[in-house]
């Protein structure tokens, strides 16, 4: 079996595949159901996947006007494969490799805050934010 890592666009007959894989590993309050999470997809600007023999072990998407401001709102990972690279080349993959654009998130998990500083994320004190009605 092939264990090489490949990070790629997602291809659009992938994404009720990558919503189980979402809804596997913690997310499903995020990706609701194939229709919704279809449209969340469709109006991502890039959204990846991490593949490993062929299996999807990652995913991200981000919001960008491709000029000015981004924001990276999914970074997920298969537990069995963190600490591997995966998550740093999803991030790299989707932010691009254009300087001008400002990203920002939200590192709400635990070890997140770290995982982004170690990619050049800082913590802004200027930042605000409305949340989504629970």
């Amino acid at each position: 079996m092939n264990d090489t890592l490949t990070v790629r666009d997602l291809h659009p007959s992938e994404t009720e595949v990558a919503r189980l894989f979402l809804g596997q590993h913690g997310w499903g309050h995020r990706t609701g159901g194939a229709e919704s999470f279809a449209r969340l997809v469709q109006n991502s600007q890039r959204t990846a996947v991490a593949l490993v023999g062929g299996q999807i072990v990652g995913f991200a998407r981000a919001i960008t006007d491709e000029v000015s401001n981004g924001y990276l709102s999914m970074v997920v990972v298969d537990d069995q494969h963190r600490r591997k690279g995966i998550g740093r080349a999803l991030v790299e993959h989707v932010m691009g490799d254009n300087p001008d654009i400002t990203w920002v998130l939200r590192a709400g998990r635990e070890g997140a805050e770290a995982f982004f500083a170690s990619l050049g994320f800082e913590t802004s004190v200027i930042a605000m934010e409305r949340p989504r009605l629970k």
